[in-house]
């Protein structure tokens, strides 16, 4: 009988994140002062992040850098996370294609998301901070900071973007649970929220908003650190735990992919599954395919421009190097709410440009085409934030179909959807539609932003 799981032991789980940026021929060019268009230095970032969290953000050289011991323990509550033969969407699809997931859902909160907030949970209260700060979409990174806040003792207060906040109710629930405080975002608590309020009253929100908000109570609250669940390196490093794992639980399956595929927000999932053998194409010169998958909503990647822009809307955080739509970009509300953001972390940015990695966009109904096969076909409800990577993999599979070629194909299941089920009933009602973001549009924004870069 053929392995459909590929397990690992707790012994397994790894003890070095790996560091893609010292591999990297082109680094990532540096954040820069809004003021003055000079790099910062770390001690910039020192008022607003964990010290520990901040020489990781600017590590260049070290391609491993080690996992506290208390982290990996906290891992093992869910970690190593099972590699899946996908037989059953094999079948159903009548491809060639060997179809591998690495199955992130099993987490307590249903996502990866608790692979960088443990760590920085546990880097903030080790420099003796008490609260934090953070913004969340769909809601996987708020309850999974509000899980690893608790743990070690820290206050956190969660800016949720207001249609999800709506949309997602149990989400918010679940970060209630573990002791958190959420708001709605745009707010009438920070001066970023009542401004935009001002202006649009009936705004939904959006994780630009999110991180304003998050970022201006940070700053006035005492002894209060920032943490945020994507876009920065350091999140993408905390991530690699997911690929360092599947590389192990590929050679167990004694192959090793064409491609490998994840969906698209900031770059935390993604990074997360393909930085690690992403490393075998640079390191080794592997011939090896990486696809993000992003929403046609909210194209950074695929129509977006590679410029320095805010990482929020109202323009607190330092200018970022990455493929942007604008900071004033304001997504459509689609279910795929951790995927709802203007831009795409530095690293990712960096790999676009140098032809290192694809993107593909993907519109909202045939996510959820693609979810109710998965779920039809291998029993898991996948968030519709996965079902993107769903999407893209089906699409390799039909083309190796076409092809008559066999090829494996290796996607990152990023979340669940067990709270996503209104979006599912929406679907199913026929109550979904596609949007579509046109080319004035984006023109518009990206006209709003100042081209540093030439």
């Amino acid at each position: 009988m053929e392995s459909k799981k590929f397990l690992l032991q707790e012994k397994d789980i790894p003890t070095a994140w790996y560091n893609i940026v010292a591999d990297m021929k082109n680094k990532p060019l540096p954040p820069l002062n809004p003021k003055t268009k000079e790099p910062l230095n770390p001690e910039d970032l020192y008022p607003l992040f964990a010290k520990e969290l901040v020489h990781q953000e600017v590590n260049q050289t070290d391609p491993w850098i080690e996992i506290p011991e208390e982290v990996r323990e906290m891992y093992k509550i869910w970690r190593p996370t099972p590699l899946v033969r996908a037989y059953g969407l094999e079948k159903a699809l009548d491809t060639p294609a060997h179809i591998y997931f690495k199955n992130e859902s099993v987490s307590p909160v249903g996502s990866h998301k608790l692979n960088s907030a443990i760590p920085q949970a546990y880097f903030c209260k080790k420099e003796g901070v008490t609260n934090i700060t953070t913004e969340t979409g769909a809601g996987q990174w708020g309850a999974s900071m509000a899980m690893a806040a608790k743990h070690f003792g820290l206050e956190l207060a969660v800016y949720m973007v207001k249609v999800s906040y709506n949309q997602k109710p149990y989400r918010r629930s679940m970060m209630q649970t573990f002791g958190a405080e959420v708001v709605a975002s745009p707010s009438m608590s920070t001066r970023a929220g009542r401004d935009i309020i001002t202006k649009h009253p009936n705004y939904q929100g959006s994780l630009g908003t999110a991180i304003s908000e998050a970022v201006e109570l940070a700053m006035q609250t005492p002894n209060c650190k920032y943490v945020l669940g994507s876009v920065l390196n350091h999140v993408m490093l905390h991530q690699t735990v997911i690929g360092l794992e599947a590389e192990k639980q590929m050679e167990m399956a004694g192959e090793y992919p064409d491609v490998v595929i994840a969906c698209f927000g900031g770059g935390s999932n993604f990074s997360g599954i393909a930085f690690p053998f992403l490393r075998h194409k640079l390191t080794l010169g592997k011939d090896i395919r990486i696809v993000a998958a992003e929403p046609a909503s909210c194209p950074k990647l695929t129509r977006g421009q590679f410029q320095y822009d805010f990482g929020d809307e109202a323009g607190y955080t330092p200018l970022l190097p990455m493929f942007t739509l604008g900071h004033n970009f304001a997504p459509a509300n689609i279910h795929a709410g951790g995927l709802r953001y203007h831009g795409a972390g530095s690293i990712v940015s960096q790999l676009k440009k140098d032809g290192l990695m694809d993107a593909v966009d993907i519109q909202q109904l045939e996510t959820f085409q693609a979810a109710t096969l998965f779920a039809q076909s291998e029993g898991i409800i996948p968030a519709p934030e996965s079902s993107h990577a769903i999407a893209a993999a089906i699409r390799e599979a039909e083309q190796a179909k076409l092809e008559g070629k066999p090829r494996t194909i290796l996607f990152n299941l990023s979340g669940h959807g067990l709270i996503d089920m209104a979006a599912y009933d929406q679907y199913l009602a026929g109550d979904l539609t596609n949007y579509e973001v046109t080319d004035a549009d984006v023109e518009k924004n990206l006209s709003e932003i100042e081209k540093i870069i030439k």
